[in-house]
């Protein structure tokens, strides 16, 4: 073997071994000397309960709605069909309901919303690069299902139906990109899309709630992020609170918040804060974080079976 033939497997070894680190589900912080001081507003995290449902395997997104008290939606990553799951924040089953009008090609993220008169709507991001050929990204819509005793015997096998999805198709203005967070804010029903980069930090665009039209539209490139972790842009999941003044965003091994400032009028004002650590203690490879339907707590979930369903109560 030459030693130009060394070098490059040597090359190969070491980039085989960053990927791994990398994807093996942790997040490192550059060092102490850098590393934030934790959030003082958030108290430990504790594990509420475990998923039962055992058509939950890869719980991928998480919100909570905001209709319904100890409501938390989720579903799988790519792999499933066109499916929600309701669960509580003791990991029971509260129904599993098909979404038609809906694909799952590789669905990254959900996000609750209620409009100005009171409707809850759930949002779906098919976001992620596990897709057909193109550039084009869809974010569904749909009224968010009423959680009754009866739902919980539903299943995969026996599901119930949301009504029929609505769709915003959306392309990036710069070139096509990974995702796995989705927001809607609050205020204005504008969606964020924060995609997940390995080389630098994440980008954030924002996607007009422009629902039922077959145009592909151009998101907006409105800022960029970094949090406190290496790599600093690999983000996996994320919600604006309730009130429209916070954002929690997560990768696999950390939760970081971001304020917006008392004097602040313009919202995208809150990327240029520093982000803050909240602690969610371990989890096997976290991807889901969300507000509860006060924002006074924040809960997150892990793929795998059985999953744990995490709290960080705010003080």
């Amino acid at each position: 073997m030459s030693n130009k033939t060394i070098a490059k497997f040597s090359g190969f070894v070491i980039s085989l071994a960053a990927a791994s680190v990398i994807f093996s589900g942790c997040a490192f912080v550059a060092s102490k000397t850098e590393q934030p001081a934790l959030n003082p507003h958030y108290g430990p995290p504790t594990v509420t309960g475990k998923i039962k449902s055992k058509d939950i395997t890869e719980s991928s997104g998480l919100a909570a709605s905001r209709c319904q008290n100890n409501v938390l939606w989720t579903h799988n990553d790519s792999g499933d069909d066109a499916f929600i799951y309701g669960i509580n924040a003791s990991g029971d089953n509260l129904g599993t309901w098909r979404v038609p009008n809906a694909k799952n090609n590789d669905w990254e993220d959900i996000a609750a919303y209620k409009d100005k008169g009171g409707k809850c709507f759930i949002y779906i991001g098919e976001i992620g690069n596990n897709k057909p050929r193109g550039s084009d990204h869809t974010v569904y819509r749909i009224p968010e299902p009423l959680v009754t005793p009866d739902n919980a015997s539903s299943t995969r096998k026996d599901p119930l139906f949301t009504a029929n999805a609505e769709t915003v198709l959306f392309s990036y203005p710069d070139y096509d990109q990974d995702a796995e967070t989705l927001m809607v804010n609050p205020k204005t029903a504008d969606i964020y899309v924060l995609t997940k980069r390995i080389s630098g930090p994440a980008g954030i665009y924002r996607v007009k709630p422009n629902f039922g039209g077959q145009d592909v539209q151009k998101a907006d490139k409105i800022a960029e992020i970094s949090v406190p972790a290496i790599p600093n842009g690999l983000l996996t999941g994320g919600d604006i609170s309730p009130d429209g003044r916070r954002v929690i965003i997560c990768d696999y091994a950390q939760a970081y918040e971001l304020v917006l400032p008392e004097t602040a009028a313009n919202f995208d004002d809150i990327w240029k804060q520093t982000p803050e650590i909240v602690n969610l203690g371990e989890r096997r490879q976290g991807k889901a974080v969300t507000y509860n339907v006060d924002g006074t707590s924040i809960f997150a979930t892990s793929e795998g079976r059985n999953a744990p369903v995490i709290e960080a109560k705010r003080k």
